[in-house]
């Protein structure tokens, strides 16, 4: 009789170790519903064309609308301020830079500023060179856009593309120009390099991308 629970054991062991290590394995597997690649929600930055009002709260001599972000600047003018540079800041910064400029001019004491978009400038970015459909293309206000989301829209490289050299131009807030060369190549095709991450590259409004064509 002994000899029964010590068989039963041996029989049962190996069924307990199946289970906890099939419990572990479905752990590790992402829920249903987790979708790779979902777009990311990104705070909208006003863009330069923009048309934004500004509410100055118990100040009804300073509260407009109508306020149009200068092209080339990127500012607002606002009364007894006058310019604020306000481009590419989400609104909770440009409110911020509002009412610092009324505390640091000494106009008000504890300015409160509440800004909206009444209406959005196009948002778009220009592609040339080595791709099936070059021109302008959109982009979406508030989810991120890559270079390699915008190069499939741009209907993707052609033959003759330098992939590993795209070149984006970038028109910064004060006016200068930053240029980021990437190897979207490297990303699309899988290779191990460390720039395999140039093709998430996240796009801005007014961005210029150019791709060179391979010496053949």
């Amino acid at each position: 009789m002994k000899m029964f629970p010590m068989i039963l054991q041996r029989l049962l062991l190996p069924a307990a170790l199946m289970i906890l290590a099939g419990a572990a394995a479905s752990a590790q597997v992402p829920a249903i519903g987790q979708a790779k690649g979902e777009k990311k929600y990104v705070p909208y930055r006003i863009a330069r064309g923009d048309t934004i009002a500004v509410v100055v709260f118990d100040e009804p001599n300073l509260t407009a609308g109508g306020k149009r972000v200068d092209s080339a600047r990127g500012t607002i003018t606002m009364p007894l301020i006058t310019e604020v540079r306000v481009v590419g800041m989400t609104i909770l910064e440009a409110q911020a830079e509002i009412e610092k400029a009324y505390r640091d001019g000494r106009f008000l004491r504890n300015p409160q500023v509440t800004i909206t978009v009444e209406g959005y400038a196009p948002r778009v970015v220009i592609v040339s060179g080595k791709v099936n459909n070059p021109g302008r293309h959109e982009l979406p206000p508030d989810t991120e856009t890559t270079i390699m989301d915008i190069i499939f829209k741009a209907g993707g490289f052609s033959e003759t593309a330098k992939a590993t050299a795209v070149r984006v131009t970038r028109t910064m807030p004060d006016g200068t120009l930053k240029v980021h060369d990437l190897d979207v190549d490297s990303a699309l095709k899988g290779r191990t390099k460390a720039t395999t991450g140039d093709a998430a590259f996240v796009l801005q409004p007014d961005d210029v991308i150019w791709v060179p064509e391979r010496m053949i």
